[in-house]
């Protein structure tokens, strides 16, 4: 889910936003589906997790089992420190209801599979395989919504502290409103920022400059979508009302973190790129986070960049315990307290694959070259800058002040110091592991032996 559709969720707003403390600065380090859920299972980067895809070989379901990464997550730790743990939703890219069972650290499991489309579909409830069908009570999210409120409903009567994690399908595409929401947003406007089908690319990567610009008819499709993606989000308003009114009834609420954020950003006509995630641009990397909970101020905003690498070892510092040496990402509790609190100054986008849609692309507009390497990329996001490097050996660097679109790629024009200590910091930052990772970002771009000189175009 994208920032700007935020808006469009006014339960959410005013049950948490207005109740809990957002962030302005909140980014994923891939945005790519199953990379993302992956990095919030372990609290690492997609480098160390290896799970860079969403199919074998990249990545997927499988790689992540095989790897036996399912044998140290958040939902582990929490188990073992005495939480009840339950999942609904979405897993894991590739996940099979019928074949693949319950992974470790889960005391409930309500799990289904490729069941985008809402209708139709399987869930895995506590190794039991149940088919639902194409009535309105099946609706998939409506389904998720009342698996969550019973497990709060029997947890907090057990008096248990629990772990609840909630993955909602929509607003991914098809992103299928609740009958009760269909023909909403009919007449919505498609966004348009100085980035929407941008008409001077000649300074992107070969791939973006072998777009042409969106027609009409492509444009078109692309209010569609976000008309739908709209509708859709009407479920997950009401689902975050259905959770947060079931703590207040069970008398938990105030005792009870509640964290509202997205797998990934979306962009719908940027850059000219059809509708989807997966680049290293502002819209595919910022999500909305806010937190609701026990010392979390109401209405507070907090700037500081913080990741989804941030999530578990965050879970694990509310529950009191210590996470393993090799998550990469730092709790986020402190900022609450303080939210001037010293911080990352850096961090670190990856990508290693094409999603589908953009290798048809490719094919469809006739770019030639070697996609494996156009698709590789490593990006440094500071405060100020966002620097990447592609396998192609093209480059891009953008001033986030100056240029928050991202439409003047200034890698030839800026202080060659600047681009050199971004580049070299980045490099370090590649191959970074557990608290390795926290002290590289913990230092600015010049910092470590670098002149300091200020950013300015030659």
């Amino acid at each position: 889910e994208d920032v700007a559709i935020h808006e469009f969720m006014p339960k959410t707003k005013a049950l948490l936003e207005d109740r809990g403390t957002s962030f302005d600065n909140f980014f994923v380090t891939y945005p790519f589906c199953c990379p993302a859920r992956a990095t919030i299972l372990r609290g690492q980067y997609a480098h160390n997790t290896h799970i860079v895809g969403n199919e074998p070989p990249w990545g997927g379901f499988e790689k992540f089992r095989h790897l036996g990464l399912e044998e140290s997550t958040m939902a582990t730790w929490l188990q073992d420190a005495g939480y009840h743990t339950a999942m609904v939703g979405k897993y894991l890219n590739r996940y099979v209801p019928k074949r693949d069972g319950v992974p470790p650290g889960w005391d409930e499991w309500y799990v289904g599979g490729n069941a985008h489309r809402s209708y139709n579909y399987t869930l895995n409830e506590n190794g039991r395989t149940v088919a639902y069908g194409d009535k309105p009570e099946d609706y998939l999210n409506d389904v998720l919504t009342a698996k969550a409120v019973q497990v709060i409903r029997d947890a907090s009567a057990s008096g248990q502290p629990f772990f609840l994690y909630v993955l909602p399908y929509t607003p991914h595409s098809p992103s299928v409103a609740a009958p009760r929401h269909e023909g909403m947003f009919a007449d919505a406007k498609l966004p348009r920022t100085p980035a929407f089908n941008e008409g001077d690319v000649s300074d992107k990567p070969a791939f973006i400059r072998s777009i042409p610009p969106l027609d009409e008819e492509q444009i078109r499709r692309l209010e569609d979508e976000y008309r739908r993606r709209l509708a859709s989000l009407q479920a997950i308003d009401d689902m975050v009302e259905s959770v947060l009114n079931e703590l207040e009834a069970a008398q938990v609420l105030a005792s009870t973190y509640v964290i509202y954020s997205s797998d990934n950003g979306f962009h719908l006509g940027e850059q000219r790129l059809p509708a989807g995630k997966d680049f290293p641009y502002e819209y595919d990397i910022r999500v909305p986070a806010v937190v609701r909970g026990p010392g979390v101020p109401e209405g507070q905003r907090i700037s500081a960049m913080v990741l989804d690498n941030d999530f578990a070892p965050t879970f694990a510092e509310i529950a009191g315990i210590e996470p393993p040496d090799f998550v990469d990402g730092r709790s986020f509790l402190p900022l609450f307290e303080n939210p001037d609190h010293a911080w990352r100054k850096s961090f670190l986008i990856e990508r290693r694959q094409f999603e589908a849609q953009y290798v048809h692309l490719a094919k469809q507009v006739g770019v030639t070259g070697d996609l494996n390497e156009a698709a590789q990329l490593d990006a440094i996001r500071t405060a100020d800058w966002t620097y990447v490097e592609y396998g192609t050996g093209e480059r891009e660097l953008y001033d986030l002040a100056g240029d928050p679109h991202q439409l003047d790629n200034a890698v030839e024009t800026a202080d060659p110091a600047l681009v050199a200590a971004l580049a070299a910091r980045l490099a370090e930052l590649r191959t970074c592991r557990g608290a390795e990772c926290g002290r590289l970002e913990d230092l600015a771009p010049m910092d470590g032996g670098l002149p300091r000189l200020a950013a300015q175009p030659q």
